[in-house]
């Protein structure tokens, strides 16, 4: 029974993810997700109360297994980046899910706690290690973090006009990119330097 209750919940979610990500939480409908589960309304409300919940749960899954495959790493801030970019690729009901969140869900902040938990781990351990001298100290760090997790979300949200110049680009190239552009913004300050006076 226990095992048959955790299948159910993991169809339920699936195709959760699936429809959220497609039509948002206000566009989402629980008879399509029921039916893409093979399951039904009633074990949906059962489970998970209402579709806001369920949408709840659907992120608390995707942050949790985000956060344990892609953990920070503040050594290389560049490369976490670019693991974070792999997520996305292989997964893209995530950048979706992530904007339908921040679109429907303004000013609610704690709303998935475990999100929120993860921020402040992430805003912490970068916290320790500009005052190490391992991080750059140009940025705050919530600034910082903002920079990073937005930047390696870019090639999620191309303007369509754009998407022509990108059609030929490979995944090797664009995550290239993603981490050249984060480990410039980590690089140490240099004095300007200064042309000698004649």
């Amino acid at each position: 029974m226990i095992r048959d209750a955790q299948a159910t919940q993991r169809r339920l979610l699936d195709a959760a993810a699936d429809e959220f990500s497609t039509y948002g939480i206000a566009g989402a409908r629980v008879d399509r997700i029921a039916e893409a589960a093979k399951s039904n309304k009633a074990q949906i409300y059962h489970y998970y109360g209402s579709k806001d919940r369920l949408f709840d749960a659907v992120m608390h899954d995707i942050v949790s297994s985000t956060a344990s495959q892609v953990p920070i790493n503040v050594d290389d801030l560049a490369g976490y980046a670019g693991d974070l970019f792999d997520r996305y690729e292989d997964d893209p009901r995530i950048p979706r899910l992530a904007t339908w969140y921040r679109l429907e869900r303004p000013g609610e902040p704690e709303q998935i706690e475990v999100l929120s938990e993860t921020i402040r781990d992430e805003l912490a351990q970068i916290r320790r290690a500009q005052k190490a001298g391992v991080l750059t100290s140009r940025h705050r760090p919530a600034d910082l973090l903002n920079l990073v997790l937005h930047m390696s979300f870019l090639w999620a949200f191309v303007f369509p006009e754009l998407k022509g110049e990108f059609a030929r680009t490979t995944r090797r190239h664009r995550r290239r990119v993603l981490v050249d552009a984060v480990r410039a913004l980590l690089a140490p300050d240099t004095p300007p330097t200064r042309s000698p006076v004649a």
